[in-house]
């Protein structure tokens, strides 16, 4: 059975047949099953990265005083060295001209959020109830409609996320967009390890103890894929990239895709001005000309705390993953012999003793290999920071209701406050306590709010404009 395969003399020359004892007590099936995981795992490279420090860590406080705030184009920039008209121009030309495809990374579960479903799939509208997944497509179909061109749009799943992925957006028709307009793809995952011994944990006797490869895992997923490669053909030459988890993430904005194109910058970062010292953002800096990002983790008290002469923080922008790459940029790391580095982080791991008895342990005892794709900025030869307001671009739903940020409560509400802000704009009135939700499919922004709303109107009751 699964002995008798070239798989089995590859997993001892790594020293690691552990993972083929219980093959005697499987059925066919599962055989068939571990057989499959085991063909999948880069068996070198993950010999590399037990045996080896990271090879993405840098010690941040040896080089504290090289770090500087990055190079940004700011909101409140007096003489700006691109004008915002000049950048909005030249990303609407971009995007009439079929040249913009979207990423949407959407591998997360709703567990943090009591939801056994895809985060994707969560319902966040305030007033309509929609979901996460909703409210992104008909952003895409109202951008796709105001530039006249077909904006194609890529779904990165994972294993957990995937196949009702799929069928959700199967059962609802794209949403609106074209078939072929949607791709969805898995990324790939990686074993997970003992901490102390480097061997690989087996969640049963049947399966390897497996977990995404983190949202770096894109570039791999969209070239196994062959996304990249279509996107080629059709002629894309920017890819923008958000998370599902953002309802306020602008996609395919022609403003931040203007100054990516302006600038000649291979990968652009949109952030926002961190409201406190130690918010668990990333924070984006300078080292040695390149762009970095210093997770909250990992970024030293003295660096977080240090103030420029003004009293601001001096490391103040935070990452929101909200990004724009050049295609051929992500190709050509993509085919490098290395790709994105790997990080480690020690996790508790459920796994199976030597005897085949569940375990699952006190403390974390395993090594996990992940890539971050903000780990592109500094591969970058030419890579730009531009600030967006917090209040128009991130809201993000992390936690279940009743933690301090990030609920859906706060998502909602940050919504709801935008579209306020669009109706009073445009001279309209809302009463105290009512919700007004505006579908992107009726109004995209503000200016789109005032042409609907020719005349002075008073809502009165909870409304969705769609």
């Amino acid at each position: 059975m699964c002995k008798d395969t070239p798989i089995a003399a590859t997993v001892q020359r790594y020293n690691q047949s552990h993972v083929l004892d219980f093959v005697d007590q499987l059925t066919q099936s599962q055989c068939d099953h571990l057989l499959q995981q085991l063909a999948q795992v880069d068996w070198q490279q993950l010999d590399e990265l037990i045996h080896r420090c990271d090879q993405a860590a840098i010690d941040w406080l040896a080089v504290a005083d090289q770090i500087q705030p990055p190079p940004a184009i700011l909101l409140d920039d007096a003489q700006p060295r691109i004008s915002p008209v000049e950048a909005r121009a030249a990303g609407e030309q971009a995007l009439r001209a079929g040249r913009v495809g979207m990423i949407l990374v959407a591998g997360g579960q709703g567990t943090r959020l009591g939801f056994d479903q895809p985060k994707g799939m969560f319902p966040i509208g305030p007033v309509s109830g929609r979901t996460l997944f909703q409210m992104h497509c008909h952003r895409l179909l109202a951008v796709s409609r105001r530039y006249g061109t077909q904006i194609p749009l890529y779904i990165m799943t994972s294993p957990a996320t995937d196949q009702q992925t799929r069928q959700y957006f199967a059962q609802h028709q794209e949403f609106g967009l074209a078939q072929d307009q949607v791709s969805i793809f898995c990324q790939g995952t990686m074993p997970a390890v003992d901490a102390k011994t480097g061997k690989v944990l087996m969640e049963s006797k049947s399966s390897l103890a497996l977990s995404p490869d983190g949202h770096g895992g894109l570039l791999q997923a969209l070239q196994r894929a062959g996304c990249l490669q279509a996107a080629q053909e059709r002629g894309i030459d920017y890819l923008y990239y958000a998370q599902v988890d953002n309802p306020l993430a602008q996609l395919c904005d022609p403003l931040l895709m203007g100054y990516h194109i302006l600038t000649g910058s291979q990968m652009t970062t949109q952030v926002v001005q961190k409201r406190f010292a130690h918010e668990k953002v990333g924070n984006v800096v300078a080292l040695q000309g390149r762009v970095h990002i210093i997770e909250y983790s990992d970024l030293p008290a003295e660096l977080a705390e240090r103030k420029s002469l003004d009293g601001r923080l001096e490391l103040w922008a935070g990452n929101i993953a909200i990004h724009v790459f050049d295609r051929q940029f992500l190709q050509n790391v993509a085919a490098s012999p290395t790709g994105l580095p790997f990080h480690r982080a020690i996790k508790k791991v459920a796994a199976v003793d030597w005897q085949g008895c569940a375990l699952e342990p006190a403390v974390a005892n395993a090594l996990k290999f992940e890539r971050f794709v903000f780990d592109l900025l500094p591969m970058a030869d030419q890579a730009i920071v531009v600030e967006g307001c917090s209040s128009d671009v991130f809201a993000p739903l992390k936690n279940a209701s009743g933690a301090e940020v990030d609920t859906p409560e706060h998502c909602q509400a940050a919504l709801l406050a935008q579209h306020r802000r669009w109706v009073e704009a445009a001279g309209g009135t809302i009463a105290p306590g009512v919700k007004v939700e505006i579908s992107p499919t009726w109004a995209l922004d503000a200016a789109e709010v005032a042409a609907k709303l020719s005349e002075p109107v008073h809502f009165s009751a909870d409304t969705f404009l769609c």
